[in-house]
């Protein structure tokens, strides 16, 4: 039986190599978007092409009937689920003076709520069969905050703990529950920071270079693989040696 993975905001970015890591690694997979039809729907051809059994799902994560509704519907498709992945995310740049409720409920709501949803959708299938990786995502951000940043970076730090105590909740049932803290990623959510700033981090980094999706993907598949089995309740932050 092949195992499976949800993986929530796969139509780009980190969420859409992570797609096609565990289509590598055989996996079949669940390629959640919300916004991004074209993008999901071209991964999916591209992933079925390669032997990959594949479906995409599409659900607002702010609304908790569609995330029961999502998990509702992966499991009828693949019968069952090995690996969550919530990827899903929104950045916020904007001074914390300048923020209004709104942008701050919704920065949570995506980062944060939608995780917690997600979960508590998924995890009585992951507690009656005993076994499931769910691995969220973070940010370098979650754990040092950055300037300008203060409603993103407060939103991953909570991932942090909530993935942290989970883990605790559901290690007893044989689940295992890894958070990926990505340093700067060039995906499009940097795209605002502009070739300045973004220069002015790589120098920064250790290592001289930004990341790639497909770090942090490769980090994320670890985490829900066999070879983490005995990893649980930890935060790995691929970050080119920004923070040590």
């Amino acid at each position: 039986m092949a195992k499976t993975v949800l993986i929530t905001g796969a139509s780009r970015g980190i969420g859409l190599e992570t797609a096609r890591v565990f289509a590598r690694e055989r996996y079949a997979v669940g390629i959640h978007y919300f916004r991004g039809d074209a993008a999901a729907h071209a991964l999916e051809r591209e992933l079925r092409a390669a032997g990959c059994d594949v479906a995409c799902f599409c659900a607002d994560l702010r609304d908790g009937k569609q995330v029961t509704q999502l998990i509702q519907d992966a499991l009828s498709r693949f019968g069952h689920l090995d690996a969550l992945v919530c990827n899903a995310g929104v950045a916020a740049q904007r001074l914390l003076t300048d923020t209004d409720d709104a942008l701050w409920d919704e920065v949570f709501d995506v980062n944060v709520k939608s995780i917690f949803r997600l979960c508590r959708a998924a995890l009585p299938h992951m507690i009656a069969r005993r076994a499931g990786a769910i691995v969220t995502v973070s940010s370098i951000w979650g754990l040092s905050g950055a300037s300008c940043e203060v409603a993103y970076s407060s939103s991953k730090a909570a991932v942090i703990g909530l993935t942290r105590a989970l883990a605790r909740e559901v290690g007893p049932s044989g689940i295992t529950v890894n958070c990926v803290a990505p340093g700067v990623t060039l995906t499009d959510m940097c795209a605002p920071l502009g070739a300045e700033t973004l220069d002015a981090l790589r120098e920064e980094t250790p290592l001289g270079v930004l990341g790639q999706p497909r770090d942090m993907a490769e980090a994320i598949y670890f985490l829900a693989s066999d070879r983490a089995r005995f990893i649980t309740g930890q935060v790995l932050s691929p970050n080119g040696g920004m923070m040590v």
